[in-house]
Order: C-alpha cells, then structure tokens, then sequence
C-alpha cells in the first residue's frame, strides 16, 4: 500500500461549527436513529475546518493559472494501468483517472469533504455511513456516475481487488443502494470510528466499463474514470503521459479550486536512480524528490544549479514518518527466537553509516510512528499501563521496563563491545560459531541470510553490514532483482530479509490490520512482511482501529508501538523530516504549503515566464556541464530511492509498495516520505487519491 505522484500515501464528522450528530434522517437504522449527521464532510474528532460554504482550502492559489506540462521521473517498469489489483506493475500515476467519494484536507489531521458525494450522513454510533452522489458527477464517456457503481466498485475491490482492500474494508457488513442517487454502508462488530471516512476514500469505478473489461487481469488500456485526467498515451514500460480533463465535471468544486492546474504529467520511465539524476540534469524531465543522501550531497553541484536554473531546496513538514528497516521473515525457523532478531540487531552500525556514507543526514528512528504524538517514550504509565497489564504475562519484561532504544555505537566503527553482547543473546538462543560458522546447536544448521533488495544503490548499505554479521559467523549475502520479480517474492513472503518502509498517518486505523495482524502474516500480498502472529499485537490493533477519542487512539499507538519494537521484528533505519527537492525553476507554488503533504503537482502550477527562461537557457547550462550530449536511457530495471516522505496523511488504503518518487523506497537508501509527487512510480496513484489520502510517511 504505498506508490510516485504521490504514490504512494485518510474522514469525516463536523459540519462547520456544528457537532457530528445534529439531525435524523429517516432511513438511519432503528439501532441508530436518534441522532444522525448530516454534512458536507467529516472528521474523525472534533470540528471540520472548513464551513459547507467554503470556497477552496486555503493552502491552493484558487487563481492559479493552467496549463503546461510537469515531465517525471519513474524506474523500473510497468505493464498495468489498473493500480487496484495485485498482479502487475501499476503505471506511476495511474490513480488520476480515478475520483473518490470524498478528499482529504491536508491542513487537518484527519478531515474529508465530498467529492462524488455531495452530502454524507454518520449516525451517533457510527454504525453505517450514507453518502448521496453529486447529480453533475460524470464518467469521461459523459455518462452520470450512479449508486450502482458505488456498490459495484466495493463489491469488486473486496472481492477481485489487493487483498489490502479486504482487510481494510473487513467490517462492513453491507453496501445498498437507499435511493436514486444514495448508498449506505452498514458496518458490522465494534464501533469503528474511522470506518466511514475511509470508505470516502474508495475510488469509484464504472460498473458498464468493468462488465466489459475483466477487473482482476493487468491491462494496458486505460479503464474508465471520472477524474481530472485521462490517459493520453502509452509507451509499454518506458513512458505514461495524463492529460487534464479540460471538461472535468468537478473542476469548480470548492474541494477543486486551485488544483489539477498542469495540463500534461508524463512519466518516463529509467533504468535506475543513477541515470534519472543524469536525465534530471540534462533537462529530460522536470522534478525530482531525491531520497538518496550521497546524490543530495554530491551529485547536484552543476551549473545550472549554481545559477539558479535547476533549483536544490529542503521544505519542512509535519508529516509522521512512520517505520523503515531491515526486516526479518519470521516465518522462517531460523528468526523465530526475537533474541536472535534482538542480537542480529547489534551487527547494525548506524551511527558510522549515517557519517560515512548518509552525510550526517538522519536521525535514527526509534518508533513505528517516528516524527508524531503517537510515538511511545518513557515506560508504560497511566491509561497506556492500565492497556497493556492483563498482557503482562505475554509480553517481554522489558515493554514494562526499559525505554526502547536500538543498539547504538559511538560512530568509530569499532563494533566490539555490541558484537559481545550479540554473541551473548545467540548462545542463550541456542547458537555457537563452529569452524568460524554460526550454527544452531540443536538442528546443525548454519545461520544464512540472504538480504533481497531491487535497487542496487542499497548494496552500499548493507555490505557493512554483512561484515560485521560475518564476524558473527553468518554467512550472509544480497541478492538484487528486478522489480517485477522483487514485488512477486515480497507477495509470496519469499525472503529472508528485506528493506521495508510502512509509513504511517497522524490517525492510524484500519491499515494496521494488513501491518500486523496474524490474518494477515497468511495473506499473499499483505504488508505484514515480517509474518507477526502475536496475539496482543492483533488485540492492540483492534483498540487502535475503535479507539472512540483522540486520547484512545493516542494511549492504544503508543501501546502496539511498544510492543511491536520489543518483539525485534525489524532492525530500524533513519528519517528526515523534510522533502528534499531538485527541480527546474519553472513552477509556482501556494504561498501557504499545507503542513502535511508537498501535494506536488497537484497545487503546483506551470510558471509561463519562468518556463520559458528556463527553456532559452537550459541547453546552454547543460552543454557547460558536459551532459549535454548524452541521451539518458530509459532502461526499465529497478531504481533506488530511499524512503521518503509522504503525502498521505491518514488512513487511507496505502497501496501495493512500487518505487515512488517521495515513498521510501521499498529498499532504498534513505528516508523521507510524502506521497505527493510523482517521481517514481504509482505515487500519484495511490496516494493521490487514497494513500495520499492519509497521512503519513516514512522517512
């Protein structure tokens, strides 16, 4: 669940000042009938910012002027415009076809207001949602978009879609159509108060298209939409280019003002990291979030950045940065034992990484919720306590005891002192070096560990690694592939360890479940790389998912944080809590950028003057630095990024991991994650409309 445009990659409840619940409705449930909300849009606690009259979100330019073309950067390949589904690789960008039933704000933690729906209603136990569809909504064959659509489009996505959407859409019980142009979701079990907002999430899909068109199959055609573009063309694997809908039904939507302002977003595609940071340079394309700290530092000093042509710039932000790190399959016997993950950990020398090959860059990262309010600190106390006690017995005494921090070094290199206590940890797991090999003394068998990646600027990151693993006489080694087949062995859990990056929002909910969850671990194609089957870890995230305030879903995170770091599933990496940018200077942007996405280029917008200097200028600043004569290929083989930030800032469905301009790379050197952009692949996508729906990100 994650993607480039912004994919990569979450509400509803206030009408302006008025409280969620203010008036009945006649077709709410008996159960529920006393007290239904009925609005413009929602929000998972608290007030809406934006009153029923507004007339655009304040981080936009509602004047931004259209027209012109944003050219990206994506690696590797693709053979799929269907971004919904598990096989195949889907197109960067290939969810900008595609509307929502609702958008979400990205200057509140957790707010949405209708886009298809023109109105939704929530009843006080937030046991069903309704939303009623927008008369003018339009499919781009001028057709109306209808409630049937709606409950085909969850009918199919639960049922032929990324097995994500099963578990992120496992309470509702049913979806109906109450009225000419009304659905209804009835959920079923406890309450879920992030539950109605995600479902606006959903994109919609044509039921007429999808009767005729298989729904599950990888298609390079481009399926029906009803969002603000279309695909203009198709070059298999190498290019994808989306052209604004000029006739886009939801174009003066005060959800739509100053948006969607480029005319054309092409992505080509190259063969990895390196030759995209040359094709950035020699003008071929416009925009890069770079995630790869040596490149930031280094790669960059060109003419036509000392001369303020191609622009280098940092932009802050407030995004949660969520977890990235080495991972561990738990399935397999050998990590079964977390003393042997916990000991594994003390090979890891951060601190002379960060040094010697990130530039001093990051900050290490100690929580799954990195850089945000949800992560936990201290010891357990009060109300966190209180969660946790009748666990006791099946926890480490440590999640009681001992604040989390991961092995550390003082940054020289010299690992001695943590290699001892590593040795230490696998003698009392049932391990000793024989003959120079790590071997489990029960079974003989030696320790292997093959470290699967698909970009190969991570290998500088994991060599040292391996050295210092092998002075624990582990036999170790990295094996790099290509994209399709990476994604396919990650599906099929096919590992041993890997670089993983779950980025996460500033109000977790139902994701958690294909996080963490023991379905999950059994599920092909979940996020629960590691394979956790813990009984409290499945119980926690229940009490994330129904947390009925703030203060709940606070003390319930801070909860399965702590647990999950002291179960060693994972070795953490870094963050950084800033987008790192290298574009040309032909863009503008909003004065105010909201504090929790780049939303590039969504509130982006093609600059005519700058444009056109940059173009009178750039060939000659390119031939001064020597790259002017070599065309970049766009190879398609698996590209480096590091994680990065992202846009999506709630929980919204994070989408199958691709390479994504601003997502940490799924094996990528560094982090910094927003989902915006669209750099790399299906960024737009997925975050674009559902990931970057949420917020969160990893770094």
């Amino acid at each position: 669940m994650r993607a480039t445009i912004a994919a990569t990659l979450g509400a509803l409840m206030v009408l302006s000042a008025t409280p969620l619940l203010a008036q009945e409705t006649e077709e709410a449930p008996a159960a529920a009938a006393d007290s239904v909300y009925s609005g413009h849009g929602a929000s998972m606690f608290g007030d809406l910012k934006y009153g029923p009259d507004f007339a655009h979100f304040d981080y936009v330019n509602p004047d931004a002027p259209k027209g012109g073309e944003a050219r990206l950067a994506a690696t590797g390949t693709f053979d799929n415009l269907n971004p919904f589904i598990l096989k195949g690789v889907s197109a960067a960008g290939s969810t900008l076809p595609f509307d929502t039933l609702t958008t979400q704000s990205l200057d509140e933690p957790f707010s949405e207001y209708g886009l298809l729906a023109e109105s939704i209603e929530i009843p006080e136990d937030r046991s069903w949602v309704a939303f009623t569809l927008r008369p003018e909504a339009r499919w781009h064959d001028g057709t109306p978009v209808t409630a049937d659509d709606v409950v085909f489009t969850f009918q199919t996505l639960t049922t032929e879609g990324h097995p994500f959407y099963r578990a992120y859409y496992a309470n509702v019980d049913k979806v109906e159509v109450v009225g000419e142009r009304k659905v209804r979701f009835t959920f079923k079990g406890d309450v879920n108060r992030e539950l109605p907002l995600i479902i606006g999430q959903m994109p919609v899909f044509q039921k007429a298209y999808f009767t005729e068109h298989p729904f599950a199959e990888t298609t390079l055609d481009a399926p029906m939409g009803s969002g603000p573009y279309r695909v203009e063309s198709v070059d298999p694997g190498r290019s994808i280019t989306y052209r604004r809908d000029p006739d886009y039904w939801g174009k003066d939507l005060p959800v739509n003002r100053g948006q969607n302002n480029v005319d054309l977003i092409r992505f080509d595609y190259y063969r990895d990291a390196t030759v995209a940071i040359e094709a950035l340079k020699a003008h071929e394309y416009d925009f890069r979030a770079e995630n790869i700290s040596k490149e930031w530092a280094t790669a960059y000093d060109v003419p036509a950045v000392r001369k303020g042509l191609l622009l280098k710039e940092m932009i802050d932000n407030q995004l949660p940065t969520g977890m990235q790190g080495f991972v561990y399959n738990t399935r397999r016997e050998k990590f079964s034992d977390p003393r042997v993950r916990h000991a594994l950990a003390y090979a890891f020398d951060f601190e002379w990484t960060n040094q010697n090959l990130f530039y001093g860059q990051y900050t290490r990262t100690e929580s799954y919720f990195s850089n945000s309010e949800l992560a936990s600190s201290g010891l357990p106390e009060g109300d966190e306590l209180a969660l946790l006690e009748p666990y006791r017995d099946q926890l480490p005494e440590e999640v009681f005891t001992t604040e989390y921090h991961p092995p550390s070094t003082d940054g020289s290199g010299n690992i001695r002192d943590n290699l001892r206590v590593a040795a230490g940890l696998l003698q009392d797991a049932g391990w000793e070096v024989r003959d120079g090999v790590l071997t489990n003394t029960e079974t003989g068998q030696p320790m292997v560990i093959e470290f699967l990646l698909v970009s190969p600027a991570f290998e500088r990151i994991v060599s040292p690694f391996i050295r210092n693993l092998e002075r624990l006489g582990v036999e170790a080694s990295i094996r790099t592939v290509d994209s399709s087949q990476y994604q396919n062995r990650l599906d099929n859990f096919d590992f041993d360890m890997t670089v993983k990056v779950w980025g996460e929002s500033l109000s977790p909910g139902n994701e958690q479940r294909d996080f963490w969850t023991s379905e999950a671990a059994e599920t092909p194609g979940s996020d629960n790389l590691a394979g956790i089957k813990n009984p409290v870890v499945d119980a926690l995230v229940a009490k994330v998912i129904h947390a009925e305030s703030r203060e709940a879903l606070v003390t319930a995170t801070h909860a399965l944080d702590r647990v999950l770091l002291w179960g060693h599933y994972v070795i953490p990496h870094w963050h950084i809590q800033s987008f790192r940018l290298i574009y040309w200077d032909k863009f503008g942007r909003p004065e105010n950028m909201p504090p929790y996405g780049l939303a590039f280029p969504t509130i982006w917008w093609v600059d005519q003057q700058k444009d056109q200097a940059v173009a009178q200028s750039a060939d000659a600043v390119v031939a001064e630095a020597g790259t002017g004569d070599e065309e970049p290929s766009a190879e398609t083989q698996p590209a480096e990024t590091e994680p990065a930030a992202t846009d999506d800032t709630a929980s919204a469905p994070a989408a199958p991991d691709t390479p994504a301009a601003d997502t940490a790379e799924t094996p990528a050197e560094e982090g910094t994650n927003y989902l915006v952009i669209a750099v790399v692949v299906v960024a737009v996508l997925i975050l674009a409309l559902l990931l970057a729906r949420r917020r969160g990100g990893k770094s």
